[in-house]
């Protein structure tokens, strides 16, 4: 009885293993087994009556013979997948289609995110060192957002500078009243500067302080635009990584009427706007130029906000603030 089931058993897995790799390889695949019986594809599927006898008899099988089977049908299925992935290999979500992709890119002019391209700005101010990137950066944020504000300059030097220095409230504030009261445009004051060496970091903490509070001075006047009947127009610069913004800036009184002109020369394409809580005006290019908007009916110490955003560098805009005066 153990050999009858034994026998029903080879020819089932004889027959599976021929038809499996007919279908995979459509050629014949020679194979041996443990006792030496050579097998081949040419097997014939078990007839009805051999089917029913193994029904009826419950097969056994030796110890040792089931691993070698699963090894084999392992075999086999990994050969199928290979040949699958191989004619059909898989897609990315966004793909349709099979395509190819570069191991590098060619051009270094390509950026996949706007990079931030106000840090040549720093080569304008008057400082003794220069700021590291992050610095300047985390500096000049702080003095857009608090350009805006009603705040004393005092006020302003303290919060734009407090983030770097966290628990020195007192030193700021000592430091930022001596930095209101140096005029740093001076030649006597530049020539005074000491020589701090090229490190912003080997400096000791009151120098860091006060090189980021001379700075942070530099950045709110630089971004306030005042004009008034008696100074009706301002011209300001802005170096960008893409090139200068120039901007021009015109107070015009008529009796009991003003208007505003604004206009701002752009290194590539871009976008200006002016605006307050009761009106705004907005121009845009697609490419390198001049932008101009005019706001009628100014009232003086009414402030307003210019904004200047470039595609090719920065997702934030650069604000600035125009203060008009009699």
């Amino acid at each position: 009885m153990n050999s009858d089931s034994e026998s029903l058993q080879n020819q089932l897995f004889r027959w599976l293993l021929a038809t499996e790799a007919v279908a995979s390889e459509d050629t014949s695949v020679e194979c041996k087994e443990n006792n030496g019986v050579e097998k081949h594809t040419n097997v014939a599927p078990p007839s009805q009556e051999f089917l029913q006898q193994g029904r009826l008899h419950p097969q056994t099988s030796q110890l040792g013979e089931i691993p070698t089977v699963q090894e084999r049908f392992q075999a086999v299925l990994k050969r199928r997948l290979q040949i699958q992935i191989q004619n059909h290999p898989p897609l990315f979500p966004w793909e349709t289609q099979i395509k190819e992709y570069p191991d590098y890119v060619d051009s270094p002019s390509v950026a996949l995110v706007p990079a931030w391209g106000w840090s040549c700005e720093q080569t304008t101010l008057s400082l003794p060192i220069s700021l590291p990137e992050r610095v300047f950066r985390q500096l000049l944020e702080k003095c857009q957002a608090l350009v805006t504000s009603s705040l004393p300059l005092g006020a302003k030097l303290v919060q734009a500078v407090e983030s770097l220095f966290p628990n020195d409230d007192q030193a700021i504030n000592d430091l930022a009243g001596l930095v209101l009261r140096t005029p740093y445009r001076s030649a006597s004051t530049i020539e005074a500067m000491p020589n701090l060496g090229s490190d912003y970091f080997s400096l000791q903490t009151s120098q860091q302080m006060a090189v980021s509070l001379m700075a942070a001075k530099q950045l709110l006047d630089n971004l306030t635009l005042p004009v008034s009947v008696s100074n009706p127009v301002v011209n300001r610069q802005w170096l960008t990584d893409v090139g200068v913004i120039n901007l021009h800036v015109e107070y015009l009184k008529y009796g009991a009427e003003a208007k505003l002109c604004v206009t701002v020369d752009l290194p590539t394409q871009g976008n200006i706007k002016v605006a307050n809580d009761a009106t705004s005006a907005m121009a845009q290019s697609s490419s390198a130029g001049s932008l101009s908007v005019e706001i009628l009916c100014v009232s003086p110490r009414q402030p307003y906000t210019l904004e200047v955003k470039l595609t090719e560098i920065d997702q934030q805009p650069l604000t600035f603030l125009i203060l008009p005066t009699v």
